[in-house]
């Protein structure tokens, strides 16, 4: 019998401000750095959280009322899964050959999640998801995801699973996806660049770690990309000397770490857009695994266990009483009820 072939392929985090606040623009950003990065030889390119349409960032900076300028344009500008928009992300990376991890605000209806698609190199949608549980202020913006959401997908590349910002800060979620056996993990993040010097769990340094830990625990590769402000956006959503102060340019700290931890590519100076590239090699990731696997056989079931409830989180689910039934009105809804004769 030959012996396992294990994925070797060269992937990429991107760090760059999208075109903040518009859609379209920053899908016309999108295709081009996803074109640079099949140019180089990128199979898997990783885009960061909410790139679509940009990171909320008002919610740090102003109050509630202040900040209504601000919502209906966001949710204009917001991506609707299988929307127009939406396919033209998917007939890029067809066309392109390379398999995109998209970070979008979602919107669904007239609610709005924190959501990332997988996008494979022949333009399907491997998967969608939503942030867990959105974290701080921004809960007021976005809804919660359920337990479909902690999954990681078996792919012709690999394992993949994807995680927002401060879900990389939840142990038990965590533990579900090292647990399906993930071999690359996206860590989308914003940029690190609020309240710098003031509140140090939002640093660069706890956040990268944060990443780096994940790779270590899971024995996988993580690709973290990380979103920038960009000059034209500080301008636009600081208008004061304080808020200047609280909310900085830049903020790029994207990285890409191997099963042992390490820093694989070259960084990026934070004002800088571009990507940070490696080449990986999944068969190291039983080097790793044989030390330490926390989901296995350095696991202590019989001590502590996890309870991963995969129930989808239906906002309405129709209830019907026997003796009921529910007629189909045409249009794939039921109509109004009938008594059976």
């Amino acid at each position: 019998m030959p012996a396992l072939i294990h994925p070797k392929l060269r992937v990429a985090a991107v760090q760059a401000a999208p075109v903040f606040l518009d859609i379209d623009a920053t899908i016309d950003k999108t295709i081009r750095l996803a074109k640079e990065a099949a140019e180089q030889g990128v199979k898997l390119i990783a885009f960061p959280e909410t790139w679509i349409p940009g990171y909320p960032w008002w919610i740090w900076l102003t109050s509630p009322a202040m900040g209504m300028q601000y919502v209906q344009r966001y949710s204009d500008n917001s991506l609707v899964v299988g929307s127009a928009n939406f396919k033209r992300l998917t007939t890029a990376a067809r066309d392109l050959g390379i398999w995109m991890a998209m970070g979008y605000s979602e919107k669904s209806g007239s609610s709005l999640y924190m959501g990332q698609a997988l996008i494979d190199d022949q333009g399907n949608v491997v998967k969608t998801r939503r942030k867990l549980k959105p974290t701080h202020v921004e809960r007021s913006v976005f809804g919660e995801g359920d337990g479909t959401d902690l999954a990681v997908m078996e792919t012709a590349i690999g394992n993949v699973g994807m995680l927002c910002c401060w879900e990389h800060l939840q142990p038990l979620s965590k533990y579900a996806m090292y647990a399906q056996n993930e071999q690359i993990h996206v860590a989308a993040w914003p940029s690190f660049s609020v309240y710098r010097g003031a509140a140090h769990a939002l640093s660069a340094e706890v956040n990268n770690a944060a990443s780096q830990v994940y790779a270590t625990e899971g024995s996988c590769f993580v690709l973290a990309p990380t979103a920038t402000v960009s000059k034209e956006m500080h301008e636009m959503l600081c208008t004061d000397d304080l808020q200047r102060q609280l909310l900085l340019e830049g903020g790029g700290f994207a990285r890409i770490y191997g099963p042992d931890g390490a820093s694989l590519g070259t960084p990026l100076p934070e004002k800088e857009e571009g990507l940070v590239v490696a080449d990986i090699d999944l068969g190291m990731i039983s080097l790793s695994k044989s030390v330490a696997d926390p989901a296995g056989h350095y696991s202590r079931p019989d001590v502590t266990r996890l309870l991963l409830n995969k129930t989808p989180g239906d906002r309405v689910v129709a209830n019907v009483m026997p003796g009921i039934t529910v007629a189909d009105d045409g249009m794939g809804e039921p109509a109004v009820p009938s008594l059976v004769s």
